[in-house]
């Protein structure tokens, strides 16, 4: 039976709010059991026995294994139903916080910290496909930001689960809750989670919604076999690679303001760990207002074209990078500032780069080409571990911010020919 104008809009923004609610909370679960990891480390090491030189191989091999599977499970997710997809994932890696929650060993408990990897990776592919297949190019930008803050509800919500029951019962009591709570999200997302709207009876979003832009997507390329448009719209793709490029530079820097922030102003300033940590907490809200301006303004202020204000934030983390390093001396209401605005501006290329590259492929495929650029960011992620542990020895915190500070410069500079190239994309290609 064929569904009246009046029944389409109904069931469309009934269900675009329902599977935006559901995607979120899903997105924040799946950071909770990713991270679990990290604030229960302290009593992991007391308790185990385990040597920090194995804590941080650990993380390495997780961020690589991680991007990976976001990259090869991405391939899967964008001709599966990512309602199933999601789901499983986050069920898994609940079941796997349980089991890490009865590690007496090493090897036990490195070997579930990497199937707790694989998948995690199954996470952020079908919510690119949701994304795409449910919004349309001239409101995305704000949808796409929206879901993003995920990662920081997530991460404002682990350490207050995991400390609460490490504090009050034990780590292992920590891991169990975080995994609950994720099966629990999981059965949640089989529940309200849905496919693509012609699934399930209704118009493309393009239709719906008169977006022009849109609508030229959905016809391009429509008689290419998966394959060749595997191929030509995100292997040999060169803003693909640009992307990709660009990613991997933004998450050393937001990996190593994250995970060593806290440890600098410790060390440095001699700050004690509460003070540290709260300075750092801005981070994380910094980078949830970072998300949301960042979508709202590439689709108001230059017309869905996420190049040109993915440069002003890549510029931003520069000026905010360099004044974190040069502060003349100590003062913490400014530093609490200043890593405001470093997660407010890397929130913003963070966020826009996997939206650009989902938008930068065909429609077919947003879960391969973010899976992608998103093996690439944690490839970012591991140099910030080890790599820069080293520059950190030999050449002291300049050399660390140093580091980094080329790093968020090359991002403007990978990010230039986006200007106008992202417009082009969107009208063509």
């Amino acid at each position: 039976m064929q569904l009246t104008e009046q029944e389409i809009n109904k069931n469309y923004r009934y269900w675009r709010m329902q599977i935006m609610f559901a995607m979120y909370i899903g997105y924040a679960g799946f950071y909770l059991t990713r991270k679990s990891f990290n604030y229960a480390m302290p009593s992991i090491i007391t308790d185990l026995g385990i040597d920090k030189n194995d804590v941080g191989l650990i993380a390495t091999a997780f961020y690589i294994i991680y991007g990976l599977s976001k990259f090869l499970f991405g391939l899967f997710s964008d001709r599966a139903n990512p309602r199933h997809f999601m789901a499983i994932g986050l069920i898994m890696t609940g079941v796997t916080n349980l089991l890490l929650g009865f590690s007496e060993s090493l090897f036990m408990f490195a070997t579930l910290c990497m199937i707790n990897a694989c998948f995690q990776g199954w996470g952020w592919p079908p919510c690119a496909k949701l994304l795409t297949a449910w919004y349309s190019r001239t409101e995305r930008g704000l949808w796409w930001s929206v879901w993003n803050t995920a990662h920081n509800t997530g991460g404002a919500l682990v350490p207050l689960i995991m400390g609460y029951f490490t504090l009050h019962y034990s780590w292992q009591a920590g891991f169990s809750a975080a995994g609950i709570i994720a099966i629990l999200i999981g059965l949640l997302l089989l529940w309200r989670l849905r496919d693509t709207p012609e699934s399930m009876g209704l118009p493309s979003v393009g239709v719906w919604r008169r977006d022009r832009i849109e609508l030229a997507r959905e016809r391009e390329g429509a008689d290419l076999s998966w394959s060749s448009v595997l191929y030509q719209y995100v292997f040999f793709n060169k803003y693909i690679w640009l992307l990709a490029l660009s990613y991997t530079l933004v998450y050393v820097v937001r990996t190593a303001i994250n995970d060593w922030g806290n440890i600098y102003l410790t060390e440095n300033y001699h700050y004690d760990l509460v003070t540290a940590n709260s300075a750092l907490s801005l981070f994380e809200i910094g980078g949830f207002l970072g998300s949301l301006t960042a979508g709202w303004g590439s689709d108001k202020l230059f017309s869905s074209n996420r190049g040109p204000m993915a440069l002003v934030f890549s510029i931003g983390i520069f000026f905010s990078i360099t004044a974190l390093w040069l502060m003349p001396k100590e003062n913490y209401l400014l530093q609490a500032t200043l890593f405001f605005a470093v997660g407010f501006f890397i929130f913003g290329p963070q966020m826009l780069i996997g939206m650009a590259a989902a938008e930068s492929s065909h429609r077919k495929t947003p879960g391969s080409a973010t899976g992608f650029v998103g093996l690439f960011a944690y490839l970012g992620a591991a140099l910030a571990g080890y790599p820069l542990a080293l520059i950190q020895h030999y050449f002291h915190w300049d050399g660390f911010f140093i580091s980094i500070a080329i790093c968020a410069s090359a991002i403007a500079l990978l990010l230039l020919p986006f200007i106008n190239v992202q417009q082009t994309l969107s009208g063509r290609k």
